[in-house]
């Protein structure tokens, strides 16, 4: 598939990839619930992980991550360069965030994001998984975790822009980021004003 058609069915794919529920498929399969009608109103990982608990919640965030990688994976089957690459990894991204398969009310794009760092930066995915682990343990906030590992990845992926010369990895993550951090918005209000909830240890427990 040549140059702009590429680009054009692989953005579009992506943003279907994106679209697919898998928050709300596991929360119905497994609590049998549409987990946006309770907590943060979403279908991501944090959503699930405290709506229906961590075996639920650990399989979304596999699936979710699946999307991201699968959207610039199939990118480059169909031979788009790289910043098309880089642009429907973007798209399942805002796929995830506003799904057409779920009426437009999705996710907050952390863990498509994150599969397709590990496509586009491996290197700034490792730094948003140093950045990210280390800022949920100490807080005990999953949106602290993110936010942080979405600074920490494009710092990352910054710093290898530069010494390689290429733009692409720092696009992506600053894009992806700034994506992360807009659908944070509720989240980092609650924040500034102490209110956003900490992980209870009552979610990791074997019962879920």
């Amino acid at each position: 598939m040549a140059g702009k058609a590429a680009a054009a069915a692989s953005c579009t794919a992506g943003y279907l990839i994106g679209s697919v529920p898998f928050g709300l498929i596991v929360g119905k399969t497994v609590g049998g619930l549409d987990v946006r009608d309770f907590g943060s109103g979403n279908m991501g990982t944090a959503n699930v992980l405290r709506t229906v608990g961590a075996r639920a919640g650990a399989l979304t965030f596999a699936l979710d991550v699946a999307k991201g990688a699968a959207a610039i994976g199939l990118a480059r089957r169909w031979g788009a360069d790289p910043t098309a690459q880089a642009a429907a990894g973007l798209a399942a991204c805002v796929g995830h965030s506003w799904p057409v398969f779920a009426r437009f009310r999705g996710g907050k794009a952390v863990a498509t994001a994150f599969g397709g760092l590990l496509m586009v930066s491996p290197e700034a995915a490792a730094w948003a998984t140093v950045g990210g682990i280390g800022a949920l343990a100490l807080s005990r906030t999953m949106s602290v975790g993110s936010l942080t590992a979405a600074g920490t990845a494009t710092l990352g992926a910054g710093l290898e822009s530069s010494r390689r010369h290429d733009a692409v990895p720092f696009i992506f993550t600053a894009l992806a980021s700034t994506l992360v951090i807009v659908r944070h918005a509720a989240n980092i209000r609650r924040i500034a004003r102490g209110e956003e909830p900490q992980l209870s240890t009552r979610l990791w427990s074997t019962r879920h």
